[in-house]
């Protein structure tokens, strides 16, 4: 169906009438140029030979601005779903090469932005949120059924975008207050870090209290390998890349919230943890429609900015006259 968005700047096609019509008067104190007052009743006359081109332009640009629409057909949105908030750690321990895809050597993040969005993608019916926190917890997309569009921020997301360090209560509390304007929800926030807290303005442990109170349950992830070879002058050292952590704290945190930890070493347990939460029951909602909309504008800009031209060039091509031969 074609439809205007703002229909009522149609009220505005009578106006150049008023403006050919309405009452003139000469200054004696105007500034007059050689040329210019012949050119200008010279266009005058000519745009009044043809008021219906200038009538034309005007009526597709008004067009052009009311901004034409063209619906489709109302599409039905799932009723049951689940609401999900997906919280991921964005500090520098995050670029510790200690994962492996796609049988690669590459850093955490690289991996969490793969197996996210995958996860992302496939929540049909569900409302995905997603927070990204380092120095402090900012809110990338509020609640939404546009996954594409949320698994994307996550893949255009970068280490340290939002700080080095890690704030972990932060990102809870940010989550608790995104969860209390709904009534009907699972509340789940899917929280996933390298580390432990060492910034923000809040507490862990509190925040996790907040939320059990709110009924937001949370299923923290510690990502990292357990080893790691690294070359060093007396040859190959192993090390424990993930020493700093905290899986206490998240499993505190989890176990407040009536949530789960989980340990994600490598993409494979990544994915297995997602199947868990898959198994969550999903909240009935009220039935929603929505209509897709495709802006049509750019088709009476387009014909209004041909018929400039044309009205142009039709004025500037008399005004040439073919050179004479001299003798």
């Amino acid at each position: 169906m074609l439809t205007l968005a703002w229909w009522w700047l149609l009220l505005l096609l009578p106006l150049p009438l008023f403006i050919r019509f309405r009452p003139t008067s000469v200054g004696s104190g105007q500034l007059q140029m050689p040329g210019i007052r012949q050119y200008a009743l010279t266009e005058v006359s000519s745009q009044r030979r043809r008021p219906w081109i200038i009538w034309l332009l005007w009526s597709l640009l008004l067009l052009a601005v009311a901004r034409p629409q063209w619906l489709g057909d109302p599409i039905e949105l799932p009723t049951q779903g689940r609401d999900l908030m997906v919280a991921v750690d964005l500090s520098g321990s995050m670029q510790i090469e200690d994962m492996v895809l796609d049988g690669k050597t590459v850093d955490r993040f690289s991996v969490i932005q793969k197996v996210v969005s995958d996860f992302i993608e496939r929540r049909a019916g569900d409302r995905i949120g997603l927070i990204l926190f380092a120095d402090a917890a900012y809110l990338q997309a509020p609640l939404t059924q546009d996954r594409r569009s949320v698994a994307q921020y996550l893949k255009e997301a970068q280490i340290g975008l939002v700080g080095k360090q890690t704030a972990i209560g932060d990102a809870i509390a940010l989550a608790v207050k995104r969860f209390d304007n709904l009534d009907k929800s699972n509340r789940v926030l899917v929280l996933l870090t390298d580390g432990s807290n060492n910034a923000g303005n809040i507490d862990p442990d509190q925040a996790a209290a907040i939320a059990a109170k709110r009924h937001v349950t949370i299923y923290t992830i510690g990502v990292g390998a357990d080893v790691m070879e690294r070359r060093t002058l007396f040859g190959i050292e192993r090390v424990n890349p993930s020493a700093d952590l905290d899986e206490d704290q998240l499993k505190r945190i989890a176990d407040v919230t009536h949530g789960k930890y989980f340990r994600a070493r490598d993409p494979k347990e990544l994915q297995q943890i997602y199947q868990e939460i898959d198994r969550l029951q999903p909240i009935s909602r009220d039935p929603l429609t929505y209509r897709p909309q495709s802006e049509l504008f750019y088709w009476p800009l387009g014909l209004a900015l041909l018929l400039s031209l044309a009205l142009s060039l039709s004025q500037f091509l008399p005004a040439i006259k073919p050179a004479g031969r001299s003798s």
